[in-house]
């Protein structure tokens, strides 16, 4: 038994003198390669610049086509969310749309005009509560003092005080703000 520990020991250490020899020997030859190549010819001034310029190009070359692949890239995303940019909203919408193809069978065999009316009232409250959680919100106009950011002037009417001159008298058709961004302005009669 302890025969064969010392063999393997002896083996172990066999190893391990000719593995230090084969690295001892590949650091040689490194070193000997490496002298070889400093013993080359010098590399002329104009030899190394052309090399570096030819770096250069082939650098600038992968930047070029890849900033050129970047903006492809983004090109096609850009469009692709402009293609789907609604769908949220329009899921948001079908409900009610649902609703008033309901109302409109419902209208055919009506007799009840109060509860037509009531019904249209709920689905306009619907409407209008989606698009508020969506951001969309009404501007306030009547009474404001004019402001061309927001309003469309569609004509002056003699003030009947002097407080109304400048302001809103009287709105054709209301604007919209979505999210703060004025996405319809507001047709209105502006006091004189």
């Amino acid at each position: 038994m302890e025969t064969n520990t010392q063999d393997k020991v002896v083996e172990g250490v066999e190893n391990t003198e000719q593995t230090a020899e084969s690295q001892e020997n590949e650091t040689v030859e490194t070193e000997i390669e490496s002298n070889e190549e400093t013993t080359e010819t010098p590399i002329s001034a104009e030899e190394e610049l052309k090399i570096k310029l030819a770096e250069a190009n082939d650098k600038f070359l992968r930047l070029y086509s890849e900033f050129d692949n970047f903006r492809k890239r983004t090109a096609r995303e850009k469009i692709e969310l402009s293609k789907t940019a609604g769908e949220d909203i329009f899921k948001t919408i079908l409900p009610v749309l649902d609703d008033f193809e309901r109302g409109l069978k419902s209208v055919e065999t009506a007799t009840d005009i109060e509860a037509v009316k009531e019904g249209m009232n709920l689905i306009f409250q619907k409407m209008r509560s989606t698009m508020q959680q969506k951001g969309l919100t009404e501007m306030k106009s009547i009474g404001e003092t004019f402001d061309a950011d927001i309003h469309e002037a569609i004509t002056n009417i003699p003030a009947a005080d002097e407080t109304m001159k400048g302001k809103v008298v009287d709105e054709l058709e209301k604007g919209y703000l979505l999210n703060g961004k004025v996405i319809r302005f507001a047709k209105v009669i502006v006091g004189a």
